[in-house]
């Protein structure tokens, strides 16, 4: 069948909705084009890039009736670089994108009607992550360089002020471009898989200000590392921590598995809500402190934990969600595939004092199967943080046969998460969905879902 739009062809479009990504959605005759950067309710002069079967991709060539949304662009990279997608639209907008992303997902997907909440925003959403990670290569010059990818290349675009990174771990990593140009470093080459310096990663406690630079490299050691930190810590006495990572595979994954004190422990704390946390270079901790502490509570207090209940924390990292429920709850079990982020969690919960708390290592798939057939605990409460491909069909059958009152679903994936709330609506009713605002300026969205036994 011939479509209604060619390659290479000019057209005029309604900008009807915006997609799962952000970007712009027109149709014509029916046939679906997706625009990048164009906001509902424009009027777009269109260039036609790819067209397949069933739709297209356009984009903008002139914008003829420009939405109130739109906004000037605030960073000089923003059109290079992949790391936000929405910076041409006003925040509050944003929020209400996000949340019509997930009504739409939840209309196509249940049965029953469940009106999604407003996004729950940031005051000031910038500057928010906590963790800073850049690749190190050259410019055309064959001088040192760190920045981003620019989008969809690893052509790398030196970054002077980032506005979702942290103004200091954004000053920290000049720091560590200037020592690697002091001390002549080579630096790594991914074509020929030859040099030593990769990437650098920053990560900051917030809440207590102390920071880890993990130095990514290609070998086994670090000339001058001493003196790298000493210069380091010079230069900013918020360095508590710096650490080599070795990482000789060719591989697009950052940090490899062995990690070399140079400075400190190892590991940095933070604190989130009431709770200390030890953060080491490979655990996961999420990258928004204020808006995971708003996740958390929402997640915890809509599960209404009592002093009986007994929660399984499914997909439980180092532990967080976990010890945001142990207050309320008999007993909390946390299950992670990780075994590091399991033993990260044992620490957490003794550094916090909490004592209701077992952590164990492991594919959640088969410990749930066999903590509720073998061992008989059957818990009131199940709370999933899962990855972005959501819950496997045996946890959710297991979550179906053994009835907890109630589950908590926290989601990264709006796409799964509407998928398995289809399953489990079979025998809950689901009583909130809140989208939350982890990645301001970006297409991410992380949902809470609270679920009812019928």
């Amino acid at each position: 069948m011939k479509q209604p739009v060619e390659k290479n062809k000019e057209y005029i479009v309604d900008i009807v909705d915006n997609g799962f990504e952000g970007e712009g959605i027109a149709k014509i005759e029916g046939f679906t084009i997706f625009i990048p950067n164009a906001i509902k309710g424009e009027i777009i002069k269109v260039l036609i890039v790819k067209v397949l079967t069933s739709h297209a991709f356009g984009k903008i060539l002139e914008i003829l009736e420009k939405s109130e949304h739109r906004t000037e662009e605030d960073c000089a990279t923003y059109k290079r670089c992949g790391g936000c997608n929405l910076r041409h639209v006003d925040y509050e907008e944003t929020l209400n994108m996000k949340q019509n992303v997930v009504q739409n997902l939840v209309n196509k997907n249940l049965k029953n009607k469940v009106e999604v909440k407003p996004t729950w925003g940031m005051g000031n959403p910038y500057h928010y992550r906590n963790k800073l990670q850049y690749p190190i290569g050259v410019d055309k010059d064959g001088e040192p360089v760190l920045g981003v990818f620019a989008n969809r290349t690893h052509d790398i675009i030196p970054v002077e002020d980032c506005l979702i990174q942290d103004n200091k771990s954004n000053q920290v990593a000049k720091y560590v471009l200037d020592a690697i140009k002091k001390y002549k470093i080579s630096v790594y080459n991914e074509k020929t898989q030859e040099g030593l310096m990769r990437h650098v990663v920053i990560k900051r406690g917030f809440r207590t200000g102390q920071m880890m630079v993990i130095l990514v490299i290609n070998g086994d050691l670090l000339p001058f590392a001493k003196e790298i930190a000493r210069d380091l810590q010079g230069s900013c006495h918020d360095i508590t921590s710096v650490v080599v990572n070795i990482n000789k595979k060719n591989t697009n994954v950052i940090l490899g598995q062995k990690n070399i004190s140079v400075v400190g422990d190892g590991y940095i704390e933070d604190v989130l809500g009431d709770y200390y946390f030890k953060i080491s270079p490979l655990s996961f901790y999420q990258v928004n402190p204020v808006q995971a502490e708003a996740l958390y509570n929402i997640a915890i207090e809509n599960a209404r934990i009592s002093v009986e209940d007994v929660v399984f924390d499914l997909y439980c990292g180092i532990g967080t969600i976990s010890l945001f429920a142990a207050k309320h709850a008999k007993k909390v079990y946390g299950i992670e595939i990780v075994e590091q982020a399991i033993e990260n969690a044992k620490e957490n919960a003794k550094l916090n004092g909490v004592q209701n708390t077992e952590f164990i290592a492991g594919d959640t798939e088969l410990l749930l199967t066999d903590l509720i057939e073998n061992k008989k605990i059957i818990p009131n409460v199940v709370i999933v943080d899962p990855p972005r491909k959501g819950l496997d069909n045996t946890t959710i059958n297991n979550i179906l046969k053994i009835e907890p009152k109630r589950v908590g679903y926290i989601s990264c994936n709006p796409a799964t998460f509407a998928r398995d709330l289809r399953k489990l609506e079979e025998k809950y009713e689901i009583k909130m969905i809140q989208p939350v605002d982890m990645f301001p300026f970006t297409s991410s969205i992380e949902n809470v879902g609270i679920l009812e036994l019928r």
